[in-house]
């Protein structure tokens, strides 16, 4: 390691770089309610000596060149607008900077009012103006920056109060003891299939994020409470924003890690710069090894994954722009037990009396159009279509002799033809409104089945076909003063498959004491249909097979929260919220059992009940703290605790434990960066610690399962065995240097530096008659280079 980062720095030494290297800032500041661009805001580096400063011109662009790199502290001012100061903006010689900035009208005003935060990276501040709790915008740079994130947006999340992971192989998030599967995703506005490699049917997460963060824009994640725009969701909403590409010059990064080898470009496209183009792909890092016959301790499954995402924007008038956007990805893995080597290590694990072969892939595609009506008002038009693949066969391998015999299929394909329309109207400083409509059409075609030597397979899903969901929404925003504002709302949504429908209200308020505190509180109605593959399980009968599921509504859930935030200093603030969430609807079985769907996406199996009606309950509720110290001279900090109680009850009356019900989770993160030198050099140091509840299984029958020659659980006493506490410790370190038109980067993730041996799972060897723990990912370095120029 020290001899590594010796020979970065020898080399940045004798480079040829400028003793002041300077880069551009630009970007667009435009009204928070009506989007409408503001023509002349002044935009000023204070922390240059001289200040230097410019405005903005008729379409809300600005541009300031020769910006010396390093951090630098903007100000935003516009006469009876609140201005705005952005601290340590980071400007290297690599990239152009590109900010883009809403301003919100003061209620009382007859001369400019100063209030000065931390906006583009105030967690208080969100991109939607309309969420006022339990929400907190972030940027590509956290994703970057913290210990054990990877870049990716979930793992990322995973630090926030109230957010639990717990699975080092994936990046599913559990949200205030929801299941993962109640998550929301949007890309740009549209709503999208799970943007994960390796992504199940019936899940939001996966290994290996399709998502590149080098194409992300400052971006919002709710956890309770949403506002009306967002529906079929019961937990969270991930709201990714794509950046644009730069109309001003082509710039290029390139990177290697463990995730991938990756290339990335962006640029104007034609003489009169109204076009700009950004993509990025990559392919899996352990992929081009076996390709070279480089085996890296994966034995030999290796999982092989490539991803593309890219925009292209267009303004055909001053007035209107057009958006092209999305991402594909594909991804396969072969776990072959026949080629299995004991001997050797095998990162993966592998089973060696099965051959299991799984293929995915998911496109998401978007096409949007924004025209600005007037002053006041503004239109949004999105076209989009999404697929999903997945594909799996296993194989069972005879123990005798080793000959094998098909155990399962299943292939899964589905697709959604999306139409939305949003208008947003801003009537004064107080008053402003945001309406739509959604339309969309899901295609499908699931097929599932297990065989059995010299029997008849037994199918479990067999259906293929199409059904519409129909979503509306409208929601008002009102500020008494500057320090009272309230958000009100309904969402509505039907779906043709069965006739169901709800109506659900919304409704939010905050109070601002002083600069330092407010109060908010927030209530939300929210419902969520269940998931394709829940409806069209098989019951067999006398008279062929039975859809006991595809009548079953929407589950419905509450939320209500409570919020306190303080801000202890420009750069520092404390978050105190509670919550109780109520559930109902929830799919339970027809007869008396344990089994709830509140537990769906505990196990990434699929779930096969048939026989399901809306009559279980459940219930979350909890605390969570949060203590942060956004990045200022050199330096931030991020401590979150929750308190987390998640309960159920299946039909047969008896209160639970869900899977999530992990009692407590909490997260300290740091970091400091120093400089090297007088040429822009940064080293940093991050580490992160966490530590989480155990979860609760459900006991196995050892007897039972010696019987069968499988794991068979105790349902009685379903997620009633508490498992050992989760703790990990990751550690990173970073170089980064500036040269005279490009920067160069260097990391090193530890991960779980500790080794600490984390329980997984606990299933049943039938050939060896026992109980077994599976544990998690142990001790792990994960390193990554990129250069941008």
């Amino acid at each position: 390691m020290k001899l590594l980062l010796s020979s970065l720095l020898s080399l940045a030494a004798v480079a040829a770089h400028a003793q002041n290297q300077v880069q551009t800032i630009k970007g667009r500041i435009y009204d928070e309610a009506s989007g409408t661009p503001l023509q002349g805001v002044i935009i000023s580096v204070t922390d240059l000596s001289p200040v230097k400063g410019t405005a903005t011109d008729s379409a809300g662009n600005f541009i300031l060149d020769s910006i010396a790199i390093g951090r630098r502290t903007l100000k935003i001012s516009y006469v009876s607008y609140e201005s705005k100061t952005l601290n340590d903006i980071e400007v290297t010689a690599g990239k152009q900077v590109n900010l883009n900035i809403g301003l919100q009208e003061e209620v009382k005003t007859l001369k400019e009012v100063t209030i000065t935060y931390n906006r583009s990276k105030d967690k208080n501040s969100t991109v939607n103006d309309m969420a006022l709790v339990s929400a907190r915008s972030f940027n590509v740079d956290e994703t970057k920056r913290y210990a054990g994130a990877l870049g990716d947006p979930s793992r990322m999340a995973a630090n926030f109060a109230g957010i639990v992971a717990g699975n080092d192989s994936r990046n599913d998030i559990v949200v205030r003891g929801n299941a993962p599967t109640g998550m929301l995703w949007q890309l740009d506005g549209l709503n999208s299939p799970n943007p994960n490699h390796f992504g199940t049917l019936n899940s939001t997460g996966g290994p290996v994020s399709m998502l590149n963060n080098n194409n992300i824009d400052k971006s919002d994640f709710l956890t309770g409470a949403f506002p009306a725009q967002y529906g079929n969701a019961l937990a969270g909403v991930f709201d990714i924003k794509l950046r644009e590409g730069n109309r001003q010059k082509d710039e290029y990064v390139a990177q290697v890690g463990f995730n991938g080898f990756e290339g990335g470009a962006e640029g104007p496209i034609g003489k009169n710069k109204r076009t700009s183009y950004l993509i990025n792909y990559r392919y899996s890092t352990l992929g081009v090894f076996k390709e070279l016959g480089l085996n890296l301790g994966t034995g030999t499954a290796v999982p092989i994954y490539q991803d593309v995402n890219y925009k292209l924007v267009t303004r055909p008038g001053k007035k209107s722009k057009l958006s092209f956007f999305g991402l594909a990805g594909d991804s396969k893995g072969d776990f072959l037990g026949k080629d299995i080597d004991s001997t050797k290590p095998d990162l993966y694990g592998g089973d060696r009396f099965s051959n299991q072969r799984s293929k995915f892939r998911t496109t998401i595609t978007g096409l949007s159009y924004d025209y600005q009506l007037s002053e006041l008002s503004s239109t949004k038009l999105i076209a989009g279509y999404s697929t999903t693949l997945q594909h799996y066969t296993k194989d069972s391998i005879s123990d005798v002799d080793r000959s094998e015999y098909p155990n399962q299929a299943a292939d899964f394909i589905t697709g959604k033809l999306s139409l939305q329309w949003l208008y947003q109207h801003k009537f004064n400083a107080k008053n402003n409104i945001q309406t739509g409509v959604i339309y969309e059409n899901i295609s499908y075609n699931t097929v599932y089945k297990t065989m059995t030597p010299g029997q008849p397979d037994n199918v479990f899903q067999d259906q293929k076909g199409n059904m519409g969901q129909e979503q509306a929404y409208i929601q008002w925003k009102h500020r008494f003063n500057k320090d009272f504002s309230l958000v009100g709302g309904v969402h509505f949504q039907y779906l043709d498959l069965n006739s169901s429908f709800a109506a659900e209200p919304r409704l939010s308020f905050r109070y601002v004491f002083n600069s330092r505190h407010s109060v908010g509180l927030g209530y939300g109605m929210h419902n969520q249909a269940q998931n394709v593959y829940t409806y069209f399980v098989r019951t067999p009968s006398a008279t062929g097979a039975l859809l006991t599921n595809k009548n079953l509504g929407f589950t419905r859930s509450q939320h209500l929260v409570a919020t306190y935030n303080l801000n202890v200093t420009q750069n520092m603030r404390i978050k105190a919220e509670s919550y109780y969430q109520a559930i109902d609807k929830v799919p339970v079985t027809s007869f008396a059992s344990s089994y709830s769907a509140l537990n769906s996406g505990a196990s990434f199996y699929l779930d096969n009940q048939d026989n399901l009606v809306n009559k279980g309950t459940g219930y979350n509720y909890g605390a969570e703290l949060t203590v942060e110290h956004f990045l200022t001279k050199g330096y931030y900090f991020l401590v979150t605790t929750s308190f987390i109680e998640s309960r159920y009850k299946g039909s047969d009356g008896v209160e639970r434990n869900t899977a999530f019900n992990t009692g407590y989770v909490a997260n300290v993160l740091g970091g400091k960066e120093f400089k090297i030198g007088h040429s822009g050099s940064i080293l940093a140091l991050n580490i992160k610690v966490a530590k989480i509840g155990g979860k609760y299984l459900t006991p196995i029958d050892t007897g039972l399962s010696r019987q069968a020659g499988e794991a068979i659980y105790i349902k009685d006493l379903a997620y009633t065995e508490k498992q050992q506490d989760y703790f990990r410790a990751d550690f990173k370190i970073s170089l980064k240097k500036e040269y005279r038109k490009s920067t160069l980067e260097f990391s090193l993730d530890l991960q779980n530096i500790t080794n600490q041996k984390n329980i997984f799972d606990q299933n049943y060897d039938a050939r060896s008659n026992k109980k077994i723990t599976n544990y998690q990912q142990g001790f792990f370095p994960v390193p990554l280079f990129r250069w941008t120029f």
